[in-house]
Parts: C-alpha cells; sequence; structure tokens
C-alpha cells in the first residue's frame, strides 16, 4: 500500500549551538573532509518533553563533506528533562548547503533511556527536518506513527 504522506507526529524542536568552538578539518581524506563540531549547548522542547544537553557531557557532531559538496553528519549528546530524566540522543543525516551558505538538513534521530516516564522515547522511529543559522542548528523533529 502506497502513501500520500508519511504519518507523523512532532515531538519537538532540537536546537544546538554548534558554532562556539573551532572545528578542526582533515582536508580531502578518503572519504572527504572531516570536521568535528563541538555541541556546546541544546535544547529539545516538545509537547512532552523539555530538555537540555548536560552540561560539561562531551557532545558533538563528526561531518563528512564528501565529493559531490553534499555532508553527511553523525552526532551524539546526552539531555536531562526538567524532571530529572536523562536521555541519550544520535542521529545520522545528509546535508547540502544553499546559495545563502546555510544549510539544509535530514536526520533520523534515536533516543535511548532508562527512565520509565520517557520510555516512549526508546522504541520511537524518528525524522528530522533540519537548517543551520548563526547559532548551530534547529531541527523539527516527527515522530513515525
Amino acid at each position: 500500500m502506497a502513501l500520500d504522506a508519511l504519518p507523523v507526529e512532532h515531538i519537538g524542536t532540537l536546537t544546538a549551538a554548534t558554532n562556539e568552538v573551532e572545528r578542526p578539518l582533515v582536508k580531502n581524506g578518503p572519504a572527504g573532509t572531516r570536521s568535528v563540531a563541538t555541541v556546546t549547548g541544546a535544547s529539545f522542547v516538545g509537547p512532552k518533553i523539555k530538555a537540555e544537553m548536560v552540561p560539561g557531557v562531551a557532545a558533538g557532531d563528526w561531518l563528512t563533506v564528501r565529493a559531490d559538496g553534499s555532508f553527511s553528519l553523525d552526532v551524539r549528546l546526552s539531555l536531562r528533562t526538567d524532571d530529572g530524566a536523562d536521555i541519550f540522543m544520535h542521529y545520522v543525516g545528509i546535508g547540502t548547503r544553499g546559495e545563502d551558505g546555510n544549510a539544509k538538513i535530514r536526520t533520523s534521530p534515536r533516543f535511548e533511556t532508562g527512565d520509565e516516564r520517557y520510555s516512549w522515547l526508546n522504541s520511537a522511529m524518528c525524522v528530522a527536518l533540519g537548517h543551520t543559522d548563526d547559532q548551530g542548528v534547529v531541527y523539527e523533529i516527527y515522530q513515525v506513527s
């Protein structure tokens, strides 16, 4: 059965600061040009969750610029909800740069938590539509129904 649209529910907006720390570049390696963007702060806010990145915990975006100019990303960060639950977030995706220099990004976030209140995230299959801005990245995250 073909779908005309993917059935999704918006679960939140992730905003991450990635432009505060210099990014090392490994240019023209066998897989492309590699860069690591340090995530210095993040928030994830939606109807059922309000969380911030855990201060002092390593978080980053391992980015590879490919030969065609697109880039792949591998992001990992830890979030803590306003009611004390810890959640690990990981996503991979593909991005392209627009003429304005900002990127259009598509990712597939996954979550892990041991907190029963947020256990619905453990089995959530998600997609995210994102873009870059002056601070870093912004994603609208949707759970596939």
